[in-house]
């Protein structure tokens, strides 16, 4: 006869996975921005390469999911980290996707004339893995106050992707040989807005976790 886990230790592992998966995106991000800025191509092929790992353990999490769904009477906590873990899952994928596009124009940028200034993308990818995490940490801890503050700082990654914008669109307008290059960076800059996007819809599950509530779509002083 097959012995199953308990519930509890079934919980504990899609927990640690799941974290284990956040922390690999994290450093995915890291490196991607590190690659751009440094002009380090062999530094964004280890981004490239990594994504299919990351891709790997979203499929084993969805699976360790389902099982336990299959095979366990949850209570109503435990029901809402499956839940919660299975729409986080495929989120931490997509902030990854994120991170190798950035790489991959990195790689790309290194063909083109070089636009001496990445210091608002630098800032921008400090805020936005800040971001995660501290939003993987409200995860662990089930902090749906920290979610909340973290859900409101998006908003000053969203002005300085509008800053950036202006000023690349400016960039090119005043050196046409770069604007191949300035093309590039205005889709880094909306990947690492996308990434804010998506480290909210995290803050949005731990909240739906810790208090059984749902605050998508609900103004922020309604959340």
């Amino acid at each position: 006869m097959t012995v199953h886990p308990t519930a509890s230790a079934e919980i504990d592992d899609l927990r640690d996975r799941v974290l284990l998966l956040g922390g690999k995106t994290e450093e995915a991000v890291s490196r991607a921005i590190r690659a751009l800025t440094s002009r380090d191509s062999e530094l964004a092929k280890t981004v490239c390469d990594a994504d299919r790992l990351i891709d790997q353990m979203e499929l084993e999490i969805d699976q360790l999911s389902v099982e336990i769904l299959a095979r366990q009477e949850l209570a109503p906590h435990d029901l809402r980290m499956v839940v919660s873990v299975a729409k986080i899952t495929p989120i931490l994928e997509r902030i990854a996707d994120h991170a190798a596009s950035i790489a991959e124009a990195a790689i790309a940028l290194n063909n083109e004339p070089e636009i001496d200034n990445y210091f608002d993308f630098s800032q921008m990818a400090g805020i936005a893995s800040g971001m995660l995490r501290e939003a993987l940490d409200a995860f662990t801890s089930e902090n749906a106050d920290a979610s909340r503050r973290i859900i409101a700082r998006d908003a000053d990654l969203d002005s300085r992707y509008a800053r950036v914008f202006d000023n690349l669109l400016a960039r090119m307008a005043e050196r046409p040989a770069v604007s191949g290059g300035a093309a590039r960076l205005l889709f880094v800059a909306k990947h690492l807005e996308r990434i804010g996007d998506y480290v909210k819809d995290i803050c949005e599950l731990n909240v739906y976790l810790t208090e059984a509530v749902f605050i998508k779509h609900s103004s922020p002083s309604a959340a």
